[in-house]
């Protein structure tokens, strides 16, 4: 082993235990080696966007020999029941693009700001990208997400079939490793298929693949675009489970509060019925979108405390 020299890539494929490593000009086809397994892990080991050491074997191969630490990650609780583990959807990105349908499927706001939630605790920049504006006005599509941009995120209006908004997506995406996440339906593909057909076709056979093997195949994959930089395409979700985020910290990823915590009479001020309580006063003079704050509600509390507190309320 000590004639070996090591080299360094980026994982850019996982399947069945078999990681595809970019390196350089080509691509190599690793296994993890032994030493690195070893242990309980609180989530993936290596994840697509990794970069890592690893060294050839005689037939072409390579084992991964070390995993450099991640800047940081998208990750979200595992939906499978395996107790609490880290699904890392994508490591190191430069940016997150959040595709929502502005109708067929509605926007489901809650889980955008779950989305949103976990890439600020992650410092990953997002994009949210309204898409089917064909069947809605530009106006009628922008008041549905104006509460947005006033927070500093970003919206990148398009629609497939009519092209418009492909070609500032492809400057959006071009030179960085971007990941593209959303419900259903909402066009992903449609979109990866306008901006660069093969790659549109690529992202269609993987989620195929691994709809068909889903409980037994594993399929993550960054794709080349064309000049520079990959795109990694999540699977359409139904849900969105938050990764190790505090009840009490959550209102720090909320940029709209982050501020005003301090304010509050109470350091431990949970923002639900607390007298002088900075974010409830922002919310009743409107400097708080209500819809945001209800977001908040559901992510601290969940549904059963906030109906007993909407009940409490009304009596």
């Amino acid at each position: 082993m000590g004639g070996e020299q090591r080299e360094t890539g980026r994982v850019i494929r996982l399947q069945a235990g078999f990681y595809t490593v970019q390196s350089k000009d080509e691509q190599v086809i690793c296994q993890l080696r032994g030493r690195l397994k070893k242990g309980e892990a609180e989530g993936d080991i290596v994840a697509v966007g990794d970069l890592v050491d690893f060294n050839r074997l005689p037939e072409g191969s390579g084992v991964i020999e070390e995993i450099h630490p991640r800047k940081k990650a998208f990750v979200r609780m595992d939906p499978r029941p395996r107790g609490e583990y880290q699904q890392v959807m994508l490591a190191n990105p430069d940016q997150i693009m959040l595709v929502f349908s502005c109708t067929q499927p509605s926007p489901n706001l809650r889980m955008l700001d779950r989305f949103l939630v976990i890439a600020e605790k992650e410092g990953i920049p997002p994009v949210i990208v309204v898409n089917k504006i064909d069947l809605l006005s530009l106006e009628e599509a922008g008041e549905i997400f104006e509460m947005y941009p006033p927070l500093g995120y970003p919206l990148l209006f398009t629609t497939a079939k009519k092209g418009q908004g492909i070609e500032a997506l492809r400057q959006r995406l071009e030179g960085k490793i971007s990941l593209l996440a959303g419900p259903s339906g909402v066009g992903k593909t449609s979109l990866l298929n306008a901006m660069q057909p093969q790659l549109g076709l690529q992202v269609s056979a993987v989620s195929e693949l691994t709809s068909k093997g889903r409980h037994t195949t594993s399929v993550r994959e960054l794709f080349p675009l064309e000049g520079e930089g990959y795109v990694a395409d999540m699977p359409g979700l139904r849900s969105l489970a938050l990764w190790d985020i505090e009840p009490e910290e959550l209102d720090g990823y909320f940029p709209e509060m982050r501020p005003l915590v301090a304010h509050c009479k109470f350091s431990d001020c949970t923002h639900l019925c607390e007298p002088e309580c900075a974010v409830l006063d922002a919310v009743e003079e409107g400097s708080i979108h209500p819809d945001r704050y209800e977001s908040y509600l559901r992510m601290r509390f969940g549904d059963v405390e906030i109906a007993l507190q909407e009940d409490l309320d009304n009596i």
